[in-house]
């Protein structure tokens, strides 16, 4: 598979979703996802992987899709995520 096939899936049955799939080892059937979505909000991450994977249940079944690892995230968790990152950085002049 393709991850932006992958990337289509997951944002038909999430949307306003942002996705990123990459394939991990460049055969077509291992990949690794994040996805930031507000369907999330509530959830615990089995309940947010479960709706993930029913996006990609007819893929998983048939062996198309392989091994699928997910990180999740509400757009919330996601903005908090990356102001953690934006502090400042190892050897800037600040």
């Amino acid at each position: 598979m393709d991850p932006r096939e992958i990337e289509k899936l997951i944002e038909a049955a999430l949307p306003g979703a942002k996705v990123h799939v990459e394939d991990t080892v460049g055969d077509g059937n291992h990949f690794q996802a994040v996805v930031v979505a507000e369907q999330f909000q509530g959830l615990t991450m089995i309940k947010q992987h479960r709706l993930v994977n029913d996006a990609l249940k007819a893929h998983l079944q048939d062996g198309r899709l392989h091994a699928l690892a997910l990180r999740t995230f509400t757009p919330a968790q996601w903005e908090q995520l990356h102001e953690l990152d934006s502090g400042p950085q190892v050897g800037s002049a600040s």
